[in-house]
Formats: structure tokens, sequence, C-alpha cells
């Protein structure tokens, strides 16, 4: 298995107990989805390794309590601390509508009500205040609010995201 053959889960926070639990906190809308898992990936010391779970449950809302198999010492639990975990893909819930994951859309094709054809996405950049849509069009970088606003409609078997922007937000980058 392979990192981007998976989605980031969370990040291990914190220890729970002396026994080597450990708490994840997730970075998901819908926590529940996750509650019952088999096992999960942890990128450690930049290795991919599998890790099966023993035991989970919630701990205060958006933190999943585990237990690793082999992993019985506070040492063990130390060790994995402020590490992320990955699920692999097809764990993802199918979205549809409008709705969709960014990793989802790298590729589509932009194209405007008002302006036409964009660009095609190139990437989504999530470390700003407000997602944006990284988009090229001959060469040049286009940046589009990711704005439910804006989006009219994902057409996921054309792989095209139809936009109806601001007038004059996509002349600025041109």
């Amino acid at each position: 298995m392979k990192i981007e053959d998976c989605f980031y889960l969370g990040k291990i926070v914190r220890k729970y107990s002396f026994n080597g639990e450990l708490l994840i906190k997730l970075d998901t809308d819908q926590p529940e989805l996750y509650e019952n898992l088999d096992a999960v990936f942890i990128d450690y010391r930049n290795t991919f390794i599998p890790f099966f779970i023993e035991s989970s449950q919630f701990h205060k809302s958006d933190l999943l309590r585990v237990q690793f198999e082999d992993v019985t010492t506070e040492a063990e639990a130390d060790s994995l601390l402020k590490s992320d975990v990955y699920l692999p893909l097809e764990f993802l819930p199918k979205l549809e509508g409008n709705k969709f994951y960014f990793h989802e859309v790298i590729g589509f094709r932009m194209d405007d009500v008002n302006y036409g054809h964009v660009g095609t996405i190139t990437a989504i950049n999530d470390s700003t205040a407000q997602a944006l849509f990284e988009v090229e069009k001959d060469e040049k970088e286009i940046l589009i609010p990711l704005n439910d606003q804006f989006i009219v409609k994902v057409d996921r078997s054309k792989k095209t995201i139809l936009v109806n922007t601001p007038e004059g937000l996509i002349d600025l980058y041109l």
C-alpha cells in the first residue's frame, strides 16, 4: 500500500492510558464511520505500516481512542505520538451531486458559465482560510475559491466541473 492509494484520516495526538491506548484526532465530518475499523496505516518514521486495531471507541467528539495489537506499553505508544493515520481510498463513502473529495477532482476540466473553458484543475490548496481550486491554463495558474455558491455542476462521467464565478475573477489571472 502506498500513501497515494490512501486518504488522511487523522493524527495520533496523545496517549490515553499506561497500557498503550492512544487518541487519534480524526479529520472528518463523519467520525462515526470510522469507529469500528480493523486496521489503519500509520506513517511511522517515513515508513507506511499497517497497525491492527484490537479495540476502539469515541472519546469526546472527534477523538478516537484505540488499542492497537502489539502496542501494550507506554513507551511503544510514545513512539507513535504525532504520527499521521491513513486508510485506503476505497474506505471513503461515495459522494454524489456537487459534493466531492479534493483528490477526486484533480485533472478535471473546469468550465465557467460566462467565461467558457477555464483550464485543468491541478490541485486544491486547502492551507488558506478558504480552499482554492488551482487551475492551469496556457501555463498560467488561476485560483478559484472553492465555494458552494460558485459550483454549478460536478460531472464525474465527463470529468468536468462547471462554475459560475464573479465577473472579472478569471480575467485577473490572464
